[in-house]
This record gives structure tokens, sequence and C-alpha cells, in this order.
């Protein structure tokens, strides 16, 4: 018995050896990822988020687990989608790890304690670090209902018990971060302001507004105290910021590759406007509209014109919402002593700026097809939506003068030029402060100086708005133009691949758009991998006989 029971055991033993685990299947990633956005998101049972340095212990070894499990993770014979998602809840992960260990806004940056939101994003999520608390005003209907303003308290709530727990998280150095959350702390002071008029008669939001204005205005006056205290840098450095391209960004590129690519496009798209100038020189000048009426005609007779000139030359299927969704962002009209760059160039040539518009568009689609995945169905985190979200729409500017589209009005087609070159600009100078080579004001100074025809103020909000912006958020500034070009080479690689008699669907541009949406708003190296069925960073390489 003892002897046929050594044999059972020892055949069963075999037979364990025999039969391979079972792989993974996405199912188990898409658990994964559902526990990892509630650990991710969630706050403590006061509702007052935490950034104290037990709390972000607990992150960090928190991360370590979920890491753990991502990596248990067995993707053998997985679609290349599923290996996409698999991807990008890593750069998810790698997101965290970063600001726990190098960015650490919660300690460096005052600006990391805004809670209020009046405006919406014309991207997946906030431009920029946000904390997991942000109250969005601009979600509300106003008057507000007695439902509708409990929960506006409810939400409110949390901002003064988080002001005073930031006192004793900032202890970082970094002067301009510091210099520079003024603005936005003072834009939350300002919108609460206004808040008070908008929640009269409604007791408890009453309160609560007038307590978080009450805490932002004593949280101002103690930033602006501490200010001349902060000495250090605030870029994150260059090897850091190539891990975050490399890691959280999913880029192919690396900080001096960026360098290359945006001097490239800085200098080109000054010599592109150069050349337009020349050759129109004989035509008349653009002029701006000389109020709301003219402003309002101007834009509308502009989005007919982008949205039938789509239509007859098939650059993309025309959409239920394309013609709304740019109706709704024509904007208000403003004397020309306070127009900033992009008012300067909506005046002048509507669709320079409805055509980076696509944003909306990306925002409508989101909503009327949800993607089937669940991790590609709602905003990434850590802006990891950027070269996508950004560089398509920049893409979308320069794409559109090639097809044509601003040739009815053709010194329009300089605006498109300037368009380009001040991002490459501000990109540009972005990248430098970064690598800690200049400071915020320097880099301020250089946009202004390398962008056309003086077109961005030096004293206007916008100017202050983006670099500090880039600076809090590192790689979305160039990501304009680095996007673009991951655009533009995807373009080209579809287009080569029919060229060269490849498999694939015969290249045209209606298709190229039509399908760009369905990969979600991921990064681009991730859409080319999945859409030509590569492995990441792969490079087409086709062998044509002549």
């Amino acid at each position: 018995m003892v002897l046929i029971m050594r044999r059972l055991l020892l055949a069963l033993a075999l037979l364990m050896v025999a039969v391979p685990t079972l792989a993974s299947i996405p199912a188990d990633l898409h658990a994964l990822f559902a526990d990892w956005r509630r650990f991710h998101d969630a706050r403590p049972a006061s509702g007052v988020p935490d950034y104290t340095d037990a709390a972000n212990a607990a992150r960090a070894e928190g991360l370590k687990r979920f890491q753990a499990r991502l990596a248990a993770i067995d993707t053998s014979g997985w679609s290349t989608a599923d290996q996409v998602d698999w991807q990008l809840v890593q750069a998810e992960m790698n997101g965290l790890k970063f600001d726990l260990e190098v960015a650490r806004p919660w300690a460096r940056d005052p600006a990391w304690y805004v809670s209020l939101w009046a405006a919406q994003s014309d991207t997946p999520a906030h431009e920029g670090p946000a904390h997991i608390a942000p109250v969005e005003l601009w979600q509300y209907h106003f008057p507000l209902t007695k439902a509708d303003a409990a929960e506006l308290a409810g939400e409110l709530a949390h901002i003064p018990a988080l002001l005073a727990q930031a006192r004793g998280n900032l202890t970082g150095n970094a002067a301009d971060l510091w210099n520079a959350s003024l603005v936005p702390l003072g834009e939350q002071a300002d919108a609460l302001r206004e808040l008070q008029a908008r929640v009269k008669g409604h007791k408890a939001a009453e309160q609560a507004t007038a307590a978080a204005l009450a805490a932002t205005l004593d949280f101002i006056a103690w930033v602006k105290t501490e200010a001349p205290t902060k000495t250090g840098p605030s870029g994150v450095g260059i090897e850091a910021y190539n891990w975050y391209l490399k890691h959280v960004q999913l880029s192919p590129y690396t900080w001096s590759d960026e360098v290359a690519i945006l001097s490239r496009e800085l200098a080109r798209a000054h010599a592109g406007l150069r050349l337009e100038e020349n050759h129109h020189k004989a035509l008349p000048p653009l002029t701006s509209p000389a109020n709301q009426t003219e402003w309002d005609a101007r834009s509308l007779a502009a989005i007919n014109h982008f949205i039938a000139f789509m239509a007859k030359t098939g650059v993309a299927t025309i959409q239920h919402y394309m013609h709304p969704e740019l109706a709704t962002r024509i904007g208000k009209w403003v004397p020309p002593e306070q127009q900033n760059f992009f008012a300067i160039a909506q005046g002048r040539a509507p669709n320079s700026l409805f055509a980076h518009f696509y944003h909306w568009w990306d925002l409508a689609e989101m909503h009327d097809r949800p993607h089937p995945s669940p991790i590609r169905r709602g905003p990434l985190l850590y802006n990891i939506w950027v070269s996508r979200a950004e560089g398509n729409a920049t893409a979308m500017e320069a794409m559109m003068l090639d097809a044509g589209l601003f040739d009815h009005n053709p010194r329009e087609r300089e605006v498109v030029w300037i368009m380009q070159a001040q991002r490459a600009a501000r990109g540009l100078a972005a990248l430098y402060a970064t690598a800690n080579q200049i400071d915020l004001k320097t880099a301020m100074a250089m946009q202004v100086a390398r962008t056309p025809n003086g077109w961005i103020s030096p004293d206007l909000p916008l100017l202050g708005f983006e670099q500090s912006l880039y600076l809090r958020q590192p790689g979305y500034g160039p990501s304009y133009i680095t996007g673009k070009a991951q655009i533009e080479q995807l373009f080209a690689e579809l287009a080569e691949q029919e060229r060269a008699g490849l498999p694939g669907d015969r290249f045209t541009v209606k298709g190229f758009y039509d399908r760009l949406g369905s990969f979600g708003l991921i990064p681009v190296s991730l859409i080319r991998q999945q859409w030509l069925g590569l492995k990441p960073g792969e490079p087409i390489i086709s062998v044509r006989a002549e």
C-alpha cells in the first residue's frame, strides 16, 4: 500500500510539472487596475487628502505591492492591445513612484494644494498635477438646487484642513515653484469670492465657501511670508526627466532628443513664416474683429468653412459633435491691449486655433464611444495622455495647413507658422528650466523673445501660467511638438507600409483620422505599437524590390 501511494504521489507530481500553469487573462489586469485606482484615489474617513510623511510612506509600501502584482501577471499569448493596457497600468504606477521619489509636489509646490477648478480643461484631465480631491466647480449648474448646494458644501469642506496640513508638508526649497504658486492660489481666492454670491440662500454652502476663502487667504499670506527663504532649483534635472519620459510618458525621446526636435521645429517655423510673409506681401494684412458681434461672426464662418472643408476633401468623417463642440468654444472678444497670444491668433485666423480644438472632439469621442477597455475608458493618471492629446492637436494645425484649409485666405497661413513657433519656443524654454539651466523668469523671457512678431505679452497672465505649468508637470511643454513629431511619424509609416506592399488597409487621410480615436487617449508610442503590430520601440523595416 505504501509503495502504491508513493507511485501515485510521484505520478501526480509529474503531472503537475507536465501541465503548465494557466496564463493570466486580461480580466486579471482589469481587476488589478480597479484595485489600483481605488488605492490611488483613497481618502481618509475625514475626507481630507493626506500628504503627510506617514501617508506617503504608506503609499510607497502599497505601490510596491501593486507593482509586484502587476509583474506577476503573465501576458504571454495576449493580444497587442491587451499588452498595451498592461504597459499603461505600469506607467501609472511609475507616475506615483516618480512623485514619491522625485517630484514630491506636496512638499515642494504650494500650488499642489489648489482645490477649486472653475473651468473645464480641453484635455482628458487637468493639465499638470492635481491632488485627489479637486472641486470641479464647472460641473455645477447655477442657481444651485438644494441637493447640489449640499454636495458642493461637502466638497469644499476639506479645504481649510488641507491648507492647514500643507504648512507642515511644505518642507521643500523650490524657489520658482513657491513664488509661482501665488497666482493659482490667488485664482482660487477669486473664484471663492465669486462663488459667495452664487451660493446665497444655501446656508451650508455659504459657510463652506466662507471658510474655504478665509483659509485660502490665510494660506496665501503664509506662502508670501515664507517665499524669501526659498532659494533652491525647481526643475527635476535631466537624469530624472529622462526616466520620467521613458517610464511614465512612454516617450521614445530623451531630454537631448527633445531639445534637438524643438530647436529644429522653432527654426523651421520662423523660416516658414518669413517665406509666407514674403509671398503674401502684396496682400492686405490680417485684421482682428472690433467687437463681440464681429468676433462671433468671423469665428462661426471659420467653423463652417472648417467642417465643409473636411467633408469636401475627405480629411475625416464628419461627426455630429464636431460643429457644436467648436461653436461653443468661440469665447469672448476683448480689446487689443487685453488680447493674449491665442486671442490674437483667433481674431486673425480662427481656424488656426479651432484646428487645435481637436481636443474637444477627443473628449466628445470618449463620451459617445467609450473604449471597451476599462483602462482606456477614462483619463489616464499623471498626464500620460499628453503626447496624444496635445501632440495630435498641434499636428492638426500643421496638417490642415498642408491640406489646404487656409488657402482661401493665404495670409492666415502665416498665423499657423506663428502658432507652431510659439509652441516650440515655450517648450524649448521649459526644457532648459526643467534641467535647471535657467530659472522661470529666464524661461518666460526666452518664450517672449522667440515667439514671432511680438505676439507673446510679457505682462499678461498667459505667459506665467504656461511656464509655471510646464515646470510643475515635466514633459508637458515640449509635448505639443514632440507629440506632433510622433503623430507625423506614425502617419508616414502607415503610408509607407502601403507603398511597400506590406499587409494592412489601404492608407487614406480619412482612414487615419477615423481610426486614430479608436485607440483611446494613450501615448502615441503605444498607438503606434498596436496599430502596426510592433514590439515596444520596434522600427518598421521594409525592403521592397525595385
